[in-house]
């Protein structure tokens, strides 16, 4: 049964502290990834297995995408960008579980989320340009723009919100609907397309997190330093 993503009923209380369906998965989805890490970079080696390989796979290609995206050196971000897309993925792909709803599908895990990426975007501005320098980018191109600056910055992380929520909100309705109606088998195409547009989603909600991290980098000596590499 569908419930209101806006409706949060709590399963247990943990001392005070309600704990809802949606934190429940999180934390599920947060120990499988941390599992599936320490179990596939246990045994790493110069001639790797087929499971290393796909991590090398996977970890090659979000540096191909930061510096493409950044246009910046990866190190200092892949951890953060890869368990985002990571976790977005998994928690958008598991409303093909029967009796799971994607933690994606509530309105507060995107909050959290899109939180998560305004605060990367303030640490790694001030790391990256100074704290002075950082804040006198909210003066670009004049004075007067500061107001509406710092508004596009609440926007951005209320756009991502909104976004990731009615994507993966909608697909899972749809789904359920349908499945109610038609029966079991019937729903099986829409729920590749979910699974597509989970997959998608993910890469969109991690693109805009580097491009929102890479414009207060921008300009800045890491970013000259791998443009002068380039060239």
């Amino acid at each position: 049964m569908i419930h209101s993503p806006l409706l949060s009923v709590p399963l247990f209380h943990f001392g005070p502290v309600p704990v809802t369906a949606a934190v429940a998965t999180t934390w599920v989805i947060m120990a499988v990834l941390v599992a599936a890490a320490a179990l596939g970079t246990r045994r790493l080696s110069l001639r790797p297995a087929k499971l290393q390989t796909v991590l090398e796979l996977l970890v090659t290609t979000i540096d191909a995408q930061i510096v493409d995206t950044m246009q910046t050196p990866p190190c200092k971000y892949r951890s953060l960008i890869g368990t985002l897309f990571l976790f977005v993925l998994v928690s958008n792909v598991s409303s093909l579980l029967p009796g799971v709803e994607p933690p994606t599908a509530h309105v507060e895990t995107d909050a959290a989320l899109a939180l998560v990426v305004f605060c990367a975007t303030i640490f790694y501005g001030i790391r990256t340009r100074g704290l002075l320098r950082y804040l006198a980018t909210f003066a670009q191109p004049s004075w007067i723009m500061i107001p509406l600056n710092v508004v596009e910055q609440i926007t951005r992380t209320f756009s991502l919100t909104v976004r990731l929520f009615g994507n993966v909100m909608s697909g899972v309705f749809v789904v359920g609907i349908v499945l109610s109606l038609a029966g079991l088998l019937v729903p099986i195409p829409l729920m590749a397309l979910d699974l597509l547009t989970g997959a998608v989603q993910a890469y969109i909600f991690t693109v805009l997190a580097m491009v929102f991290i890479g414009a207060a980098l921008a300009d800045s000596p890491e970013e000259s330093s791998i443009k002068q590499g380039a060239s």
